[in-house]
């Protein structure tokens, strides 16, 4: 008895996931179609999720009838008994305006502005402890069960491991009085990024900077362990932030661990893997039941997401998809191969054509030429149904477009060597031009053969560390990254790439959060070294991590150069977010007179930015820090103490931040002669730091604090009981 009860738990926790992945299509008969392509052969399996189904649309029949006065309590009594047991959990699970005007924690819900399967996401205004507009996402009524839970949890998860410019990051998370899940996000004023580049008539090259801005977010995500699983344009939002496009990804909600079970903390949450996705943007192993997908299902889909913005449409039209059937929609994704960009655009009829190459603010002929060649190899190896054939990493696919728009070689095609003639004649185009003959440049490089026998030598040497790190790339997305970080050591002339950055950047952290310093700082040094292509964004990121592994390795002479380098780097830089990095981590360690009077002007940058009227703000919370800092180095021990307060007294608690301004407080309460204060302050702050590094260092959070924020606080806890023995 109790093993039929077991496969029944089973069966049910199967058919509650295949149905709360049918409520992702809109229609009945896609709903329908999906459900029966799910659950295969098992026919018990589709009665049960066929009686799902058919309850929600009893239910909807009886709950939307505007007539109640025609139903009579026999009805309404027979209408009950034919529901099955969970009738009440999905009763509630209709539109639900009538959450709208209640008030939530600081949180008045002002309107619905989207609405999936289990929840719904609302326009609210925070009241405190500052007035701002957000969005903010809940469990429907009565959907509150454990698959959902665990996948809500996981997006809530997802995003608050991440802290990127092009992702939407989480604010508050929390519960509601009945103990309904909500989280709540930054509001993205924004339109799909296809509607975007249509509406502005966005040029080829303008579209391809804007996605990959996408891409680094993505990839920034990839870093944290998560694989999105939904790319597509309406779950890519693009905004002017001073004029200027920014896009930002949106809807983690049916993302993965990639790398570790630490996001969701249910290993099992994944067993049962339903077909999850938007049918014309997901991979082709994504439509195979019991094929777990890597970070490359994502490349896939950002590849239909290109594709799209430059022709105009996806490779396979979404509604044809769905009306060929489950077993259709996979042979479609699986064995069917697009056409080209550029062959997809030589199809259409005449207006079609004009209507696609007016979007993108150029004649019909320029259009196609500019997608014909390297935008189609690009494309089409994104799109590989071979995953193996992809690009190895988001980062590569970025790289490679950059490469275009740099009329340099790009990787998706064989680098013959006519080809790199004709990309290196783009380049030059005005110094062939004035020169006598192209004819003439042409013998002349012809004639240098022992020079191009050395050149091919050291391409040759570059393909293969190219190679190495590629590879390198596919073992740490995979797992592996002993072998990964062998591969990497092998490097002999690394050049710099966002792929090359991103191995040297995880396998850095890799090493830190198992405390293998010397080997973390290896990988730290030389990441330093080549973070030249990614934005400021992620090098400032980078040097968060590579000041403290520097200090904890010991090398206190290598910190020296390090600061130097990033306050040389970042002096008169104007984006406030660059300055409080700077400073932080540059503050480490005393300075010398030189490097304060460098910092100035950061310091300055940053106080203007930080003050009473945005208290709450995380950004002007950590600014504290970086202020506090400085004065403790320049000797202003009741400034150093007064931002510590101010920081830590900041309403978004993070203890990481918290444990740091114990210790500057502390430090700066022995200057002024105040033991009984610095004791106190000493002894808050080392049980903060003790907790954490009881257990093994994890990545952490924004709201938690990242490993490398604790290795800060370990830091300046060294140098506060120095102060105080």
């Amino acid at each position: 008895m109790k093993k039929d009860e077991q496969q029944s738990g089973s069966l049910s926790g199967q058919a509650d996931e295949i149905f709360l992945a049918a409520l992702e299509f809109e229609c009945t008969e896609e709903q329908r179609s999906y459900v029966k392509g799910a659950c295969g052969s098992n026919a018990d399996l589709l009665r049960e999720v066929e009686l799902l189904l058919d309850s929600l649309e009893h239910s909807k029949g009886f709950f939307e009838d505007s007539s109640p006065a025609r139903i009579t309590a026999a009805e309404i009594s027979r209408t009950l008994t034919e529901l099955p047991a969970f009738y009440e959990n999905l009763k509630s699970s209709l539109p639900d305006d009538g959450e709208v005007g209640k008030q939530i924690g600081p949180y008045k819900l002002l309107q619905k502005i989207g609405e999936g399967g289990v929840g719904n996401v609302y326009l609210a205004e925070q009241e405190k402890p500052v007035r701002r507009r957000v969005a903010f996402k809940i469990i429907k009524r009565g959907m509150d069960t454990k698959s959902v839970i665990a996948r809500f949890e996981i997006e809530r998860q997802a995003l608050a491991m991440m802290e990127h410019p092009n992702i939407a990051h989480v604010i508050d998370a929390g519960e509601t009085e009945l103990g309904r899940p909500f989280f709540v996000m930054e509001l993205v004023h924004g339109v799909r990024i296809t509607t975007f580049c249509n509406e502005n008539q966005l040029g080829i090259r303008d579209r391809l900077s804007l996605f990959v801005q996408v891409c680094h977010g993505i990839q920034h995500a990839h870093q944290k362990g998560i694989i999105h699983r939904d790319i597509k344009p309406s779950n890519v939002l693009v905004r002017l932030h001073d004029g200027v496009p920014m896009p930002k990804v949106i809807d983690f909600g049916i993302a993965k661990a990639a790398l570790d079970d630490a996001v969701s903390g249910e290993a099992d949450f994944t067993r049962v893997e339903p077909f999850v996705g938007t049918p014309a943007y997901m991979s082709p192993e994504q439509s195979q039941p019991g094929v777990d997908v890597d970070t490359r299902t994502d490349i896939y889909s950002l590849g239909v997401m290109l594709y799209e913005l430059l022709t105009g449409a996806p490779p396979f039209d979404q509604k044809e998809l769905m009306q060929s059937g489950y077993d259709g929609m996979r042979r479609v994704l699986l064995e069917t191969d697009p056409a080209r960009p550029s062959m997809r655009l030589s199809h259409l009829d005449e207006s079609a054509r004009r209507e696609v190459a007016e979007k993108c603010g150029a004649e019909v002929r320029y259009l196609q030429a500019a997608l014909h060649g390297d935008l189609d190899w690009i494309v089409m190896k994104a799109l590989e149904k071979d995953r193996s054939r992809r690009y190895e990493t988001v980062d590569a696919l970025a790289m490679d477009i950059e490469r275009f728009l740099h009329n340099e070689p790009v990787l998706a095609r064989p680098p013959s060597r006519r080809y790199r003639f004709r990309k290196m004649v783009s380049r030059n185009r005005t110094a062939f031009i004035s020169g006598t003959a192209i004819g003439v440049l042409l013998l002349a490089w012809m004639a240098s053969s022992s020079l191009l026998l050395v050149r091919e030598q050291k391409l040759r040497v570059a393909a293969e560390d190219r190679e190495r790190i590629a590879q390198a790339a596919f073992l740490i997305g995979a797992g592996n990254l002993e072998e990964a970080d062998r591969l990497a050591g092998q490097v002999e002339a690394l050049t710099p790439s966002l792929e090359a950055e991103s191995v040297l950047r995880t396998l850095g952290e890799w090493h830190a959060l198992h405390g293998r310093w010397e080997d973390s700082a290896e990988r730290f040094r030389l990441l330093i070294k080549v973070d030249i292509k990614d934005s400021s964004w992620a090098i400032t990121d980078d040097l968060l991590m590579a000041g403290p592994i520097l200090i904890e390795q010991g090398d206190v002479a290598g910190y020296e150069i390090f600061r130097q380098a990033a306050v040389e780097k970042y002096h008169d830089t104007t984006a406030w977010v660059f300055a409080e990095r700077t400073l932080k981590v540059s503050m480490l360690m005393p300075a010398d007179d030189s490097l304060l009077q460098q910092i100035e002007p950061l310091s300055e940058l940053v106080a203007s930015g930080s003050g009473g009227e945005v208290a709450g703000n995380g950004m002007s919370a950590w600014g504290g820090i970086a202020l506090s800092l400085v004065s403790l180095r320049t000797g202003d021990m009741a400034g150093a103490i007064r931002w510590s307060r101010w920081s830590s007294d900041c309403p978004d608690y993070n203890p990481s931040r918290t444990a740091i301004s114990h210790a500057i407080h502390a430090m700066a309460s022995v200057e002024a002669g105040d033991m009984n204060s610095a004791r106190h302050e000493l002894e808050l702050g080392q049980q903060l730091v003790d907790a954490v590094f009881s257990r093994s260092l994890v990545r952490g959070s924004a709201t938690e604090g990242f490993w490398y924020d604790w290795v800060y606080a370990r830091i300046l806890m060294r140098e506060a009981e120095s102060y105080i023995r």
